[in-house]
């Protein structure tokens, strides 16, 4: 079987492996503490364009999720997303579990606007009962989106401008954050997402990583008493310099860059050959993550010798499939699926 379900399914990248055995027996502080976690701190600041920011490492998104969202709200206070947003989607409640409820926005892509996000605050504070009702305290975004869209540098700046003045801080989850740098649409580089939002994070799990997320705090007002709010909420790792390594790695020489542009380099044959067969795309996706509609038939065949995801049916005899490339995928699988792929 040829997987291509997730863009976690492999270990990590080499260099990663290697520099773990390396350092295997040296013995550092833990938590975080230590020489590996403050070099990793120092390169991603750089990437950030030297940008004045608080880098922390946390085990896992959902982790990192609820533990940015529940330090920055206040008891009485939700969180705007877009329905198809991982917290409210795809992280059984660990948002509501903290007592924060999840305010979805409609969206069709998976990307909510700043006139969506100054409406939702606006009838809130216009409802008579407003002070029985869940106020809206932040946005959560991703990038990618859920379905592979990016965000502009344009829509990015015009959610940042509302939120600033509506005092909504902005978090941007970027648990495939590579992919979307290395998409040929993007325009928005690390510096412009850390001047744009008040904290977002790095992924490490999905690109490349054997685990892990690296937050980087924008915003001087967010970061008091952080890391007692990650050991808290079980996503502060005692030997911490395992995460250390591996960001000081993903970081070093452009590795980020390079595995990534992998990625998406592979998935855009992908989405070249889907179209050329005939098949409409569900989402227009320049990252990782493809969404072709394909006739149930082709998809059953095609389950034979590779796994994907089914998205959603589309009529009675389409639907819409995910296929994943990630930093670890072999272009001869790619080459592989595309012959089949030809021969439907």
């Amino acid at each position: 079987m040829i997987r291509f379900e997730s863009d976690y399914l492999e270990g990590a990248h080499p260099l990663i492996l290697k520099k773990l055995e390396e350092t295997n027996y040296e013995q550092t502080a833990g938590y975080g503490m230590d020489p590996f976690c403050a070099g990793a701190r120092e390169r991603i600041k750089e990437a950030c364009g030297g940008a004045d920011v608080e880098v922390h490492f946390l085990v896992g998104g959902t982790q990192t999720n609820l533990t940015v969202i529940s330090s920055v709200l206040r008891p009485h206070q939700g969180v705007l997303a877009a329905v198809t947003g991982h917290v409210n989607a795809h992280e059984t409640g660990a948002i509501e579990a903290v007592g924060h409820k999840v305010l979805a926005l409609p969206s069709e892509d998976g990307r909510i606007t700043a006139d969506q996000v100054r409406k939702a605050y606006e009838a809130h504070w216009k409802d008579a009962s407003h002070e029985h009702i869940v106020q809206p305290g932040m946005v959560y975004i991703s990038q990618p989106t859920e379905n592979g869209t990016l965000y502009s540098k344009a829509e990015l700046g015009a959610l940042h401008e509302v939120c600033r003045e509506l005092e909504l801080p902005v978090f941007l989850d970027g648990a495939r954050l590579g992919y979307g740098l290395a998409a040929k649409t993007n325009d928005l580089t690390l510096a412009d997402i850390a001047a744009l939002v008040d904290v977002f994070y790095i992924g490490g799990t999905k690109v490349g990583a054997l685990f892990g997320e690296a937050v980087v705090i924008c915003n001087p007002a967010l970061r008091k008493d952080f890391r007692y709010l990650i050991k808290q909420k079980g996503g502060m790792l005692a030997k911490g310099r395992l995460l250390g390594i591996q960001f000081d790695t993903l970081f070093t020489d452009g590795l980020y860059d390079e595995i990534s542009e992998h990625a998406v380099g592979l998935a855009m044959r992908l989405r070249e050959v889907f179209l050329k067969k005939g098949y409409r795309l569900r989402y227009d996706s320049y990252t990782n993550q493809q969404f072709p509609v394909m006739p149930d038939a082709h998809i059953d065949r095609l389950k034979e010798k590779y796994s994907f995801e089914f998205w959603e049916k589309t009529d009675d005899s389409h639907s819409a499939v995910r296929f994943c490339t990630s930093w670890a995928t072999r272009t001869e699988a790619v080459d592989e699926l595309i012959r089949d792929i030809g021969s439907l």
